[in-house]
């Protein structure tokens, strides 16, 4: 019976995680707590599961990563790899940089470094190079222990069931073929992405702007061509919201009256139009002065406070110093009233920036610029060297096996401390609390479900409809399952549920879980065909004017050539 109640809660938590109105960190807390207050795990159990040593050497690479990403090298790189040529030859190349920085580096820090660059050059249209771009990082992270927090997450869960520790390299040996073979395809089926650089029409509908008509605004009381808001050159006035009644389409005749809340559509360098219109607000400040402040392109980032919250529930302006003009989301159109509408990581806002901007310290964190200098100053010489030459050799040592990686990354952590490359302060806000609570929770649920009888009740299911095709069926299910975990909700909680029930069914054959180990970490990272999956598919969503049916038709050959690959190679490198 507590098997069953337990198949139920992990149940109702997929159905939470893929509802996606409550995050993850939190669904994963409460039910481990609840599964605490039942008794079904030890209090020391539990608690083992967030000292977990696997998890803090997550921890420690994440903190050094921050110091990685403030390293020139990527920007250097990144203006080296998009020449005059054809769009094929420079997918490849971009691609193949993001494949080798991504099998070492923090694969958002990645994505974040090359972001700016291809979004604003104008020799090949970004949009056909910031999907591969973000699919190769993914391909990057595959290669090695470090190359993304999947890895690491799925070593946590081996190290908490008595497995061996996951080598620094163990995943080279199957990760660099599928890497090179998806590159390819990748650099194929990057020909089917849209050029939407040059449309017209989508420049001209790229950000939407919310602007409210001041109760002494002399606009009130005239038509719409009364005051020349017919034919704005650039801009494109699209609805108006009155006392919660919607007026779409927006017709020539119609009265404007005050607190009516227009919401505008249009290209960025024809917002400036707006500061013409005495007693135009464009989210709570007059258009006149917010539209004479500099404007700055950022794109929400995935640790971001903002997501999830409405700019009616932040008070941006005291938080960034700046004001928002604008909102983008990919090619969605937005409707009624924009500062109520949940922000969402990927989301391009426009921003007119005060003096202090720039010296805010949560800019970081929050966002990914798009135009101009980055939020922070890159590494000095000396730093730069520390940073990547120490990062190089802790690498190194713990490949060798001469150093474990959580030493290593513990004493280049305290170097770059005792250095001043980083803060206290600045840990203190990356410090990756959501991911701790998601991996320390489900790793105290994997306990439950293997002591509660629940995860061999699913590996018999499993083992019962593949009975007839033997272990390799089970082995094809368990990463078909984890495929389409990863594509309902995030990467590392599809590793988090899948892992418990590929053990299990590993042990339900009798066989080495090595492969079914090994499997759930590249099926956790096989994140291909949604936008909203992916963190870094999020990035790039707005910055390239996508649609979803531009991921599913570039994601699916190189999705299907991913698992072709992982499913013939894994058990050949890593027998039953």
């Amino acid at each position: 019976m507590t098997a069953w109640l337990v198949l139920a809660s992990v149940g109702i938590l997929l159905a939470v995680l893929i509802h996606g109105r409550v995050p993850a960190a939190i669904a994963f807390t409460v039910l481990a707590g609840i599964y605490l207050l039942a008794g079904l795990i030890q209090a020391s159990a539990y608690l083992a599961s967030f000292s977990n040593s696997a998890l803090a050497t997550l921890v420690v690479l994440l903190l050094v990563s921050i110091a990685l990403e403030r390293s020139p090298i990527l920007g250097q790189l990144s203006r080296l790899l998009i020449r005059p040529g054809s769009a094929t030859r420079a997918v490849f190349r971009l691609s193949g940089a993001s494949v080798l920085a991504s099998a070492f580096v923090n694969n958002t820090a990645v994505v974040g470094a090359f972001l700016g660059m291809v979004t604003h050059q104008r020799r090949i249209a970004p949009s056909k190079l910031l999907i591969p771009l973000s699919y190769a990082s993914i391909l990057g992270g595959i290669c090695t222990l470090v190359g993304t927090s999947t890895n690491l997450v799925v070593n946590s869960f081996a190290v908490n069931a008595g497995l061996p520790a996951l080598a620094m390299f163990q995943f080279t040996w199957v990760g660099v073929p599928v890497a090179l073979v998806c590159l390819v395809v990748l650099a194929l089926s990057a020909r089917l992405l849209p050029v939407r650089e040059t449309d017209s029409k989508r420049d001209a509908h790229a950000y939407f702007v919310e602007a409210l008509i001041a109760a002494d605004s002399p606009m009130a009381g005239k038509t719409i061509e009364a005051n020349g808001l017919r034919n704005l050159d650039g801009l494109f006035l699209v609805e108006i919201l009155r006392g919660g009644r919607l007026i779409s389409p927006v017709g020539p005749e119609t009265v404007l009256e005050p607190e009516d809340q227009l919401l505008f559509t249009g290209e960025v360098q024809k917002l400036q139009t707006m500061r013409q219109f005495k007693g135009l607000h464009v989210f709570g400040a007059p258009a006149s002065s917010l539209l004479a402040s500099n404007l700055v392109e950022v794109v929400i980032s995935n640790e971001s406070e903002l997501a999830g919250r409405t700019l009616r529930e932040v008070d941006f302006r005291t938080m960034f110093d700046a004001g928002v003009v604008a909102i983008r989301r990919g090619e969605r159109r937005l409707t009624g009233q924009l500062g109520r509408i949940p922000l969402r990581v990927g989301d391009s806002l426009l921003l007119a920036t005060g003096p202090d901007f720039r010296q805010h310290r949560n800019l970081d964190r929050n966002f990914h610029i798009l135009n101009g200098d980055g939020l922070r100053p890159h590494l000095g010489r000396w730093q730069n060297r520390l940073v990547t030459g120490g990062f190089a050799l802790v690498i190194a040592l713990s490949a060798l096996n001469w150093l474990p990686l959580l030493q290593g990354m513990m004493v280049l952590l305290a170097l770059l401390l005792a250095s001043g490359v980083l803060s206290l302060s600045e840990i203190r806000r990356r410090f990756p609390f959501e991911l701790v609570l998601i991996i320390g929770s489900a790793l105290a649920m994997a306990t439950v479900l293997e002591t509660s009888g629940a995860a061999a009740l699913i590996a018999g299911g499993i083992r019962y409809v593949f009975q007839d095709y033997g272990v390799m069926g089970a082995f094809v299910g368990v990463y078909l399952m984890t495929l389409a975990l990863t594509e309902l909700v995030t990467n590392n909680a599809a590793a988090a549920l899948a892992f418990p029930i590929a053990l299990s069914t590993a042990r339900a054959f009798g066989v080495d879980p090595t492969a079914f180990v090994m499997v759930v970490a590249y099926g956790a990272s096989a994140g291909f065909l949604m936008p909203f999956g992916y963190q870094t598919h999020l990035m790039v969503y707005s910055a390239g004017h996508y649609r979803m049916g531009d991921f599913v038709r570039v994601g699916l050959p190189v999705s299907i050539a991913y698992s072709v690959c992982v499913l013939l190679l894994v058990p050949l490198v890593f027998p039953f």
